[in-house]
């Protein structure tokens, strides 16, 4: 068995009970830091990675994202998720297409999007969504890697706060082969209850980008899986950017006292 068939079945069997924590990385040094502290599997996060190429999220070319899965899966022991977006296309044949170069890049699942990119109609029409879903199911069957698929809905995104129109797609996607459902921007309790109900028994991913929950909280509701999306990667570029602004406005440095060893924690021989 390869290690990277053994992430992805170990990713599987996290997705079978119970509720485990699915940090967002942005390189391979912040995956290889929160491998370090635990966390049984890692996220990539769209956003992250596109300030670190210092371009807005969405932006990033295929190429640089499949090079991207293929470093982070490459860094970590632990099974790593692809946020896929939108499949780097909108036909449904071509998002199958890049459905399997992601793949082959080590991960052990990824996630497909609904959102369209047009202010005017923000999610793509609900057929077209379902049959990218499918297509993406058909996709990873076919490359015989097993990877677990999301589908996500980002009506709360988008601007288009419908729950029960959410809970339609994510409905319709579990039943077109997504293993895992996914609404990002959730952060009402009884949303949370909603989509659980809806779906279950598949699982469902919780993004929690603010404090209005805890794990203990989201694992009594039902949540099995939970991410950050971008936050930690903002988290990060907070603390940079108080410690730069610190320098060029007051011409002091506070901000350098208390920093952790880096070394120290990337260094498996310490």
């Amino acid at each position: 068995m390869t290690d990277k068939h053994a992430r992805i079945l170990e990713f599987h069997r996290l997705h079978s009970s119970g509720c485990f924590v699915m940090p967002n990385p942005w390189d391979v040094g912040s995956a290889r830091a929160l491998a370090h502290l635990g966390f049984p599997a890692l996220a990539t996060t769209s956003a992250g990675f596109a300030w670190t190429l210092g371009q807005t999220d969405g932006r990033a070319t295929l190429d640089a994202v499949l090079e991207h899965l293929r470093a982070v899966a490459d860094a970590v022991d632990v099974p790593v998720n692809a946020d896929f977006e939108g499949g780097y296309a909108v036909d449904p044949s071509e998002v199958a297409e890049n459905v399997t170069l992601a793949a082959h890049t080590g991960i052990a699942g990824l996630s497909i999007e609904d959102s369209s990119g047009d202010p005017a109609e923000p999610l793509l029409d609900f057929g077209l969504a379902v049959e990218r879903i499918a297509a993406a199911r058909q996709a990873i069957d076919d490359s015989g890697t097993g990877v677990l698929l999301t589908g996500r809905s980002e009506g709360f995104v988008v601007g288009r706060p419908d729950i029960d129109e959410t809970i339609r797609r994510l409905r319709a996607y579990s039943d077109a082969g997504a293993d895992c459902l996914y609404a990002p921007r959730i952060d009402k309790v009884e949303h949370v209850v909603a989509i659980v109900s809806a779906v279950s028994p598949k699982p469902v991913n919780l993004l929690i980008n603010a404090p209005f929950t805890t794990v203990a909280e989201a694992a009594s509701l039902g949540v099995r899986r939970i991410s950050v999306g971008g936050t930690l990667a903002r988290a990060a570029w907070g603390g940079f950017l108080t410690a730069a602004r610190e320098i060029a406005e007051a011409g002091t440095f506070a901000a350098f006292d208390t920093l952790p060893n880096v070394d120290a924690l990337l260094d498996d021989s310490l």
